[in-house]
């Protein structure tokens, strides 16, 4: 005897409407952890220059040629070597009378401009530097900053802290959901290690000695951990 086609609909939709038992629990726990460490700075660098004007071109850029053979012999007098100093911006611009009326302003003389990176790898020596500049005749001075050169060694003991406290988040929520944490199935540092803060400050020449403030700076490391996870009993 044959079932009334209703009665096999029904047990069919039945079927293909049955939920899954359970739904899946996700398999790991992913959190990020961060820690930050505090050092003084080992290199310093400045950007000095020399500016000079002139009735023509050739006397601005002549004068300012030997303004800034002057300054880079200093550089060297004061031990700096020329792998660490370099030209950053040279320049030649016409300069123009102020403009009383519509017409064009007639070009008055010329500004020679020339700018030099200097690079200092002993910070307690970057005032006597910028005193010897100004001597030497660099009239702009300024954007000096401090840097860590070997910031990535320093973070080590921030690196494992940054794990440890990514394992602590991780506990709390594993308490929350009723489980307990596996093994770590991934650890990622989060981009490269940065400064939180970069010290710098601008240095205008003057007569008495530059008063300069080295700091210190806050490094960070982010660390992004997944650990498995199992059911809690």
């Amino acid at each position: 005897m044959k079932k009334p086609v209703a009665v096999v609909a029904l047990f069919a939709a039945t079927l293909l409407a049955t939920p899954a038992l359970a739904e899946d629990f996700p398999s790991a726990i992913s959190v990020s952890g961060e820690a930050t460490v505090s050092a003084a700075p080992d290199l310093a660098q400045i950007d000095a220059g020399v500016a000079n004007d002139a009735k023509s071109a050739k006397e601005a850029s002549d004068a300012n040629n030997a303004a800034m053979g002057k300054v880079l012999l200093a550089l060297k007098g004061a031990g700096i070597p020329e792998k660490d100093y370099q030209t950053s911006r040279l320049s030649l611009q016409p300069q123009y009378a102020p403009n009383r009326s519509s017409g064009a302003s007639p070009v008055v003389g010329f500004r020679a401009s020339n700018r030099v990176t200097v690079k200092i790898r002993d910070v307690t020596k970057v005032a006597g530097i910028i005193d010897t500049l100004v001597s030497a005749g660099a009239n702009d001075i300024g954007n000096i900053s401090f840097e860590v050169t070997q910031a990535s060694k320093l973070l080590d003991d921030a690196r494992e802290q940054a794990v440890a406290d990514a394992r602590r988040k991780a506990e709390i929520y594993a308490k929350a959901n009723g489980v307990t944490l596996g093994a770590p199935l991934s650890v990622s540092e989060g981009g490269a290690p940065m400064p939180l803060f970069k010290g710098r400050m601008a240095a205008a020449p003057m007569a008495a000695p530059a008063a300069v403030a080295p700091g210190e700076e806050t490094l960070s490391v982010t660390v992004n951990v997944s650990w498995a996870i199992k059911q809690g009993q």
